[in-house]
């Protein structure tokens, strides 16, 4: 997972439709997505192999955020990262939800040793059941959902009970990583839906920044209170984990979400949202193709109607006009059920 922008502004014409963008991009930028963020979940695993895990994590994005916020200084001047004091603090709680809550115990349920760290691709198919926390957060306060997206919400929690029902064999899904991770998607859905509804920097990359900082900050201070730095040395972590964190901060919390960004504003929402039942699939292959993660009939049944879930809820959900009354945007259709996370 990484952060989630406020939402951007669309370029195009008054009728709110994205400026057209050629093809070939959109699918360049959109397959970033797809692979970038699907590999993620084995990037973490590989990452927490010899390092400390909130640590890990909270290095990943005090850099992604440091470097981000070296460019935007650089491209706009000394005033690119101005904001006031209530955007910094709508950015920083969503940053907490997101990161050192969402992403961070997702961290913690891929760390262990084997049969009790869970495997990449299980981890991505159950933070797909983001999408679905979502629609029911958006119920609890006070919206209704179409039809199709309550039958979505409905599927894909069907598929979340097959997915970590206890099983026997050495190749069942362990509970409490997959407990972790349903904890992580919550506290990911409510920063999502909060992302949208509080006074955030207008600038989705400025957004970024702080959010990542802030998500630093405290996976730092929770990574002391476990004591994960007691007796820590680099010299011991492999090549292989700090290849793991580099490629983290690189593709999944840079060039992914400068594409995520960009096909926001340039592509229908309806296509861009498409990665939230592709990652899922994209990570599960590359566990088992990369590191022998196992595929049983149980993973593949739960997954399966997990993906059929999502895809209902994401298809149904389209994008609506906002109601000229509204003071803040506020994520609308796709943009709410599907909670926009990324890795």
């Amino acid at each position: 997972m990484t952060s989630t922008p406020s939402r951007p502004s669309r370029a195009g014409d008054r009728s709110g439709r994205p400026a057209t963008a050629a093809p070939a991009l959109v699918w360049t930028a959109l397959l970033l997505v797809y692979l970038l963020w699907g590999s993620t979940y084995l990037g973490i695993r590989i990452a927490v192999e010899t390092m400390p895990a909130l640590a890990s994590a909270a290095a990943r994005f005090a850099v992604a955020a440091l470097v981000l916020a070296v460019v935007l200084r650089i491209r706009r001047g000394p005033g690119a990262l101005r904001v006031d004091r209530r955007q910094l603090g709508s950015a920083a709680l969503v940053g907490l939800l997101l990161l050192a809550g969402g992403n961070g115990l997702v961290v913690l349920a891929e760390s262990g040793p084997p049969g009790v760290a869970l495997p990449s691709g299980i981890a991505a198919l159950l933070v797909a059941t983001v999408p679905l926390l979502v629609v029911v957060i958006r119920a609890v306060t006070g919206d209704r959902p179409r039809f199709w997206t309550v039958a979505g919400v409905s599927v894909g929690f069907v598929g979340l009970v097959l997915l970590v029902l206890p099983g026997g064999g050495a190749d069942a899904v362990p509970l409490a990583g997959a407990l972790t991770v349903v904890a992580g998607a919550a506290s990911w859905s409510i920063g999502s839906f909060l992302s949208g509804r509080l006074r955030m920097p207008a600038d989705p990359f400025v957004a970024t920044v702080y959010e990542m900082a802030a998500g630093a900050v405290a996976l730092v201070l929770l990574s002391l209170g476990r004591g994960e730095l007691r007796g820590f040395d680099p010299a011991e972590v492999s090549g292989r984990s700090w290849l793991a964190l580099g490629y983290l901060m690189v593709a999944g919390s840079l060039v992914a979400f400068t594409a995520y960004v960009w096909l926001l504003q340039s592509a229908p929402l309806s296509l861009v949202s498409t990665y939230a039942y592709v990652n899922p699939a994209v990570a599960v292959a590359l566990g088992a193709v990369l590191a022998a993660e196992p595929i049983t009939t149980q993973v593949l049944l739960g997954g399966a109607v997990i993906v059929v879930g999502v895809a209902l809820v994401v298809t149904t959900e389209r994008p609506g006009r906002r109601a000229p009354t509204e003071p803040e945007p506020a994520p609308s259709g796709s943009e709410a059920s599907l909670g926009r996370p990324r890795r």
